[in-house]
């Protein structure tokens, strides 16, 4: 993450990056059907994340309780993290098989959920 004004620009380091998603996540979205949380509190890399998506009213997925892994990357915030469904999901970006959310078309969620 890069901010800055009139040509300068500061890069947030990764894991201060991954701190402030770590305290959003603990906080709770919105109006909590979203929540995630670090696997593994003493891992000093933020790698491996789990997350829990509650289906949002009137959609096909209303009520119904999705678990999620996610895996943050060295290169992450620049390259999004490789997400994988533990929950069967029906959508075109989540292949039917593994769970795994395709990176190409991950701009699903955005529509969907």
């Amino acid at each position: 993450m890069t901010l800055g004004s009139a040509g300068s620009s500061v890069v947030v380091p990764r894991n201060f990056r991954l701190l402030e998603e770590l305290e959003r996540g603990e906080k709770g979205i919105g109006d909590g059907t979203v929540s995630y949380g670090m696997d593994d509190g003493d891992d000093i890399y933020m790698r491996s994340w789990t997350g829990t998506i509650i289906g949002p009213h009137n959609t096909v997925h209303e009520g119904r309780i999705y678990q999620l892994k996610l895996f943050c990357d060295k290169d992450y915030p620049e390259k999004p993290p490789s997400v994988r469904f533990h929950s069967r999901i029906n959508m075109t970006c989540v292949n039917h098989e593994t769970g795994v959310v395709s990176v190409t078309i991950s701009t699903c969620f955005h529509i969907i959920f």
